[in-house]
């Protein structure tokens, strides 16, 4: 994505847990900004009715830590922008205020029924820093690099209607998903929303799915037949939990996993903000990247194709007329790349390059309450969270291959647009 550069002249005159209180007041945490205004987010969009239906939310993850990264580099200047640069930051200036102020600016715009307690937060938060000056000249920093990234963002094709789509019937081709059979697919648009820091959406396109005749997709099909199925005899005891465990927002999953990270290293502000940035920005743009793919090659469920395998001219692809998913429900778009597998490949690439891939962490479940999973490595949670939707019955192991591939392809090519190619692979940029 092209890369912006607006001159802010910044007049001289001119947080939190996530909606904790302590009798009735928000309680902030002032050792990192970054952590707590990403918790702030995570609790509003896992607040029932608070995310629009039809704009993913990878979006406001993306531009809530493009903005606090670009107001506390604007500071530091110790790397490129994502977006804007401030100039004449005109005396010095606070970066936990400018990251503070940033991410209030945004979430107050993008969620403005939540306005009254954030607002209430960055008082709290502000409350705790002392220098004046530099906290004055921090939030005036923070608040017009947010103002700028939300206009730059503005009309980015987010907000325009979803496509109407029309199923196809041939064999391979995407139909509505018993037994749920939504009426209509969901973000059939977001492939046409700009991205943040790649080119276009089908810069990495993968190719095609198998065709349905091949050795490739008898196997993927007769896997995810055995093991997916509710009630599965096949899938061990730890695999029936996986299919599970992971069958929520994924990208919420990532970002506690980050906050994990970040903690554990000690990270400042400022390095805190690189990371987020770059986790949500190859979030996002691997979101818009496999929506087109999607939307490109249309491919069928698990559970269409086995309820039709009679019609698919493979003999070694048998029907389940009755067969469903462990999970129950399937997500209502095409199968092919995975999202689970997109999401993870791209967030866990960023990560592994930041911190170096081997990394303890444990990661709790958004839809299992108390239960956790540990693991040694960023690309062993990668791992497990694609293959988990093929546990669940809803993907076929070739769209999550593709959708790692394409997620590892994003978040490399978006490190190299902030750090230069040479810190861009897979070398470390700590």
């Amino acid at each position: 994505m092209q890369k912006y550069l607006t001159a802010l002249a910044l007049l001289c005159a001119s947080i939190s847990a996530p909606f904790g209180s302590v009798n009735g007041a928000p309680v902030a945490d002032a050792d990192n900004p970054v952590i707590d205004w990403n918790k702030t987010l995570l609790t509003i969009v896992r607040t029932k009715g608070a995310q629009p239906p039809t704009v993913h939310p990878t979006r406001s993850f993306a531009i809530l830590h493009a903005a606090i990264y670009d107001a506390v580099n604007s500071i530091g200047r110790t790397h490129d922008s994502f977006l804007v640069e401030v100039n004449r930051v005109s005396q010095p200036a606070s970066e936990d205020a400018a990251a503070a102020a940033a991410a209030h600016e945004v979430l107050t715009a993008l969620y403005p029924s939540f306005q009254a307690r954030i607002d209430a937060q960055l008082e709290q938060f502000l409350a705790q820093l002392p220098d004046e000056a530099s906290k004055n000249e921090g939030v005036r920093v923070g608040r017009a690099v947010a103002e700028a990234v939300l206009a730059l963002r503005s009309d980015d094709g987010s907000d325009a209607a979803p496509i109407p789509y029309v199923f196809g019937s041939a064999p391979g081709n995407y139909q509505s998903t018993p037994p749920n059979f939504p009426s209509q697919p969901q973000f059939t648009h977001w492939s046409r929303v700009t991205p943040f820091l790649l080119r276009r959406a089908d810069q990495y396109r993968p190719g095609p799915p198998p065709a349905l005749t091949s050795d490739l997709y008898s196997d993927v099909f007769n896997q995810v037949k055995s093991v997916g199925i509710a009630g599965s005899t096949s899938a061990t005891a730890d695999q029936a939990l996986t299919g599970k465990f992971w069958n929520g927002a994924i990208q919420n999953y990532w970002n506690e996993i980050a906050q994990t990270a970040a903690k554990a290293r000690g990270l400042n502000t400022a390095r805190s903000a690189l990371l987020f940035a770059l986790v949500n920005a190859a979030v996002a743009d691997g979101v818009i990247a496999f929506y087109d793919a999607k939307y490109t090659y249309n491919f069928w469920r698990p559970v269409t194709a086995i309820r039709a395998g009679a019609a698919d001219g493979n003999p070694e692809t048998l029907a389940d007329p009755t067969w469903l998913p462990q999970s129950g429900n399937t997500a209502s778009d095409p199968s092919y790349p995975g999202a689970h597998a997109a999401i993870s490949g791209a967030a866990a690439h960023v990560l592994a390059s930041f911190f170096g891939d081997q990394f303890s962490i444990v990661v709790t479940s958004e839809v299992m309450p108390g239960v956790e999973r540990n693991f040694r490595s960023f690309s062993a949670a990668e791992q497990e969270a694609s293959l988990s939707r093929i546990f669940a019955g809803v993907h076929f192991l070739s769209d999550e291959t593709a959708g790692q591939k394409l997620g590892h392809e994003v978040a490399a090519f978006d490190i190299g647009r902030v750090l230069g190619p040479e810190e861009g692979g897979d070398s470390g940029w700590n």
